[in-house]
């Protein structure tokens, strides 16, 4: 028999709901409705009751897996969390997977610790010094640390010149503007022409560097790479230097090779003729390599003539993307001008940078490396990323290809090959790295910088996560590419890559 109290709560249950599915939708209990919307077109937008399937079903049960994910106007109605989440990292799931691209420096994996430590600092806007004042300190901890690295004459209690940025290119582009604006200053001190400034670059340079000098209308006076040097030639770089040269860019690890250019060199030739020119260090990549690998080499402020130094902190300093540093070898070389002094964020401070409002977690992130692995932790990490480097160009020479970047920490802990022209391959380079993807690999094939361009090369950036163990199974796939693409016919090859 079928219990009255639960029949007769049922029938009001049903009663109750058939009243609010019947309720008028456009009549509402908001007096503001009447006075007409604040935002012009609101009133249009239909407050709908929630539909059952929203709060019940699944998320692919739901009504919003059947739709299109909005993507050119936002949607008049909002989505539970959990259904915006699933089908946003769904639509994620078409991207490759970090850990296999083998074409970016950028850092893959941090510790859980650090991860932690960037959440909670994801609401902090770093430029709020007065806000914030435990994280500015934080940036002056790093900065300090990353120049007395460089062995920027400071003394032990002094703070050393430099600021945090959102990557190399940003450090760049605040390292020539204090060059020319040195440069400028100088000139018109001696009341001669400064509209016409130069800067004397090895044409393998990052893209930013090509950036920094056309927005900020500077000449670029390329060394150029030849068929057996991929680096500046110091004695050419040095005879393009003129009386309008604001700097010379020196690179340690270039992006196509690894290289790293012979600063030294430079710097005795400025300093034999008597050349009043500095010299700026992109140290993006082996900031935080060479000083850990091969401590011995000079390259940065222990050179006169170096007055500036960018290192990418997403990169081989080991946090995620986001974060760089530029530091300078004196207050003199940063012009005060360029310095800009604000009081609206509620108190004085200074800013000198090109962006403005960002997150406090990168450099957060930073610091967390820095005290946590330290400088026997990070030279650790470095010769083992070097160990796997020389232990994949010593499998590809197995295999047959030609090694042209540096073993041996004499470059970054990268592998640049590219197949032996002798053995009279039907397919190139190109055909190798679309073979790879299928494997999941991203191991990019490209053309070398102007004047040897002819040449394509391949290239393995070994960064923290790759290990000895995946190297290995990167050697497995790459001999298996060759092998198929061995076993087809050249046109077959051709069609394959459509």
């Amino acid at each position: 028999m079928p219990d009255d109290g639960k029949a007769g709560k049922l029938a009001k249950d049903k009663l109750f709901l058939s009243e609010i599915q019947t309720y008028p939708p456009d009549v509402t209990c908001d007096a503001t409705a009447k006075r007409g919307s604040v935002v012009e077109g609101m009133e249009n937008i239909k407050m709908d009751e929630s539909a059952v399937d929203e709060v019940t079903a699944s998320v692919y049960g739901s009504r919003f897996a059947a739709q299109e994910l909005p993507q050119h106007e936002m949607p008049d109605q909002e989505m539970p969390k959990e259904i915006a989440y699933r089908l946003i990292r769904d639509d994620l799931t078409l991207d490759g997977n970090p850990i296999l691209n083998l074409a970016s420096f950028v850092t893959t994996y941090m510790e859980e610790e650090a991860e932690k430590l960037m959440a909670e600092a994801l609401p902090k806007n770093f430029i709020d010094y007065e806000e914030y004042p435990q994280t500015a300190e934080i940036q002056n901890r790093c900065v300090s640390m990353i120049a007395r690295m460089f062995n920027a004459p400071t003394s032990d209690d002094a703070s050393a010149m430099g600021t945090s940025t959102v990557g190399s290119s940003e450090a760049i582009m605040l390292g020539v503007l204090a060059m020319k604006r040195r440069w400028q200053n100088k000139r018109k001190a001696e009341g001669k022409d400064s509209s016409k400034p130069n800067m004397v670059m090895n044409s393998a340079v990052q893209v930013c560097w090509e950036k920094a000098a056309r927005y900020f209308e500077i000449e670029e006076r390329y060394c150029y790479c030849t068929e057996e040097r991929y680096v500046i030639d110091p004695t050419e770089a040095v005879s393009l230097v003129d009386e309008n040269t604001i700097g010379i860019c020196a690179i340690m690890g270039t992006t196509y090779t690894g290289e790293y250019e012979d600063v030294k060199a430079i710097n005795d030739l400025l300093v034999e003729n008597n050349i009043d020119c500095g010299i700026h260090v992109d140290a993006a990549s082996a900031g935080f390599v060479a000083p850990f690998v091969v401590p011995d080499l000079a390259w940065d402020f222990r050179l006169e003539k170096v007055i500036s130094i960018n290192v990418s902190g997403h990169k081989y300093g080991l946090v995620y993307p986001g974060v760089g540093w530029v530091v300078w070898r004196s207050p003199e070389y940063l012009p005060k001008e360029l310095v800009f002094n604000i009081n609206y964020l509620g108190a004085d401070q200074s800013s000198f940078t090109l962006n403005f409002s960002r997150s406090s977690s990168q450099v957060i992130g930073q610091y967390y490396q820095m005290i946590r692995l330290g400088k026997r932790g990070y030279r650790a990490i470095m010769m083992n990323l070097t160990r796997t480097a020389d232990h994949l160009a010593a499998c590809l020479k197995q295999l047959g290809f030609i090694i042209i970047s540096k073993g041996q920490g004499q470059g970054l802990p990268l592998v640049a090959f590219h197949l032996d022209p002798k053995l009279g391959h039907h397919y190139d380079e190109f055909a190798v790295a679309h073979q790879l993807r299928e494997r999941g690999w991203v191991v990019p094939a490209y053309t070398m910088a102007p004047h040897s361009e002819d040449l394509k090369i391949m290239r393995v950036v070994i960064r923290e996560d790759m290990s000895r163990s995946r190297c290995d199974t990167l050697v497995k796939d790459i001999k298996l590419a060759v092998e198929t693409l061995n076993s087809m016919d050249k046109k077959s090859i051709e069609d394959h890559r459509v």
